[in-house]
């Protein structure tokens, strides 16, 4: 990793593939990604880890399903949320959103346990396929 500055503006401008993310940098043994992301992200679980979500551009919906039943917040601009380990979520933006996530090193973009996984996905990483 580098020990500049990163600009997460021109990291996202580096690529175009939707809902596969790019490593921009490590803390300790987490990874802090960047991805474009728009339309649905398949139904997933992340069993030994949160996965925390920042809005840098856009919109972004996470469905979750809860004890209590299933409910879906919104994240604006600028906001962030973290998914408790364990809980069920599907990620949706209605338009073309940039997110920032933090996660432990390793950890698949389709968590632990998923829905099927759509054919322009690889089912090992969770990445979008180049076409």
């Amino acid at each position: 990793m580098s020990n500049e500055p990163i600009s997460l503006s021109k990291a996202l401008a580096s690529f175009d593939a939707l809902w596969s993310p790019r490593i921009v940098t490590r803390v300790n043994n987490y990874d802090v990604r960047i991805a474009k992301v728009e339309g649905q992200h398949v139904w997933h679980v992340h069993d030994d880890t949160d996965e925390f979500f920042l809005v840098l551009d856009g919109e972004l919906h996470i469905s979750l399903r809860e004890p209590d039943g299933e409910r879906t917040v919104l994240l604006p601009q600028g906001a962030v949320f973290t998914v408790p380990r364990g809980t069920e979520h599907k990620p949706y933006a209605p338009s073309r959103a940039a997110i920032l996530m933090f996660e432990p090193t390793g950890t698949p973009t389709v968590g632990d346990r998923h829905d099927d996984i759509p054919e322009h996905v690889d089912s090992t990483t969770g990445h979008a396929l180049s076409t």
